[in-house]
């Protein structure tokens, strides 16, 4: 069986990694190994455990946090107004159980995730917690 690192970030708190079976939900493996992540519905329905993908095994990282020595190039302005030269993709990252009916296809491009659902496909770097979930809002479906 296929595990995964899974490196949940805290932007007030801990940074703490995990390891993630296959076949097993983020949200499960965190609880299993102690870690406390904030849920609800468990079903993809409600947004409280929402993260944000920061980083993919293999991908390049964000300009901001990789120092490069080249010309300044203009920054991208996403479709949300966030200001990037590089998303990772949330679908390299994740995939899901079922549908997330949670996330809007923007809130999937930007990089958010359902942990409750996720099934983990490669190490990676997860942003959790108040600051991500108040990015994404309240859900229609809950």
């Amino acid at each position: 069986m296929t595990s995964y690192d899974v490196t949940l970030e805290r932007t007030d708190g801990p940074t703490q990694t995990i390891a993630v079976d296959e076949r097993e939900t983020i949200l499960e493996a965190a609880r299993q190994a102690g870690v406390r992540l904030p849920s609800d519905c468990r079903k993809g329905t409600c947004t409280t455990c929402v993260g944000r993908v920061l980083a993919v095994d293999g991908e390049p990282e964000a300009e901001s946090e990789v120092e490069v020595e080249t010309e300044a190039e203009p920054e991208l302005e996403t479709p949300s107004g966030d200001r990037s030269d590089h998303q990772p993709d949330a679908a390299t990252a994740v995939d899901y159980r079922r549908p997330p009916r949670a996330l809007e296809e923007r809130e999937r491009t930007d990089g958010y995730a359902l942990l409750c659902i996720a099934l983990p496909r490669a190490d990676c770097r997860i942003e959790v917690g108040p600051r991500v979930r108040a990015e994404v809002g309240d859900s229609p479906w809950k």
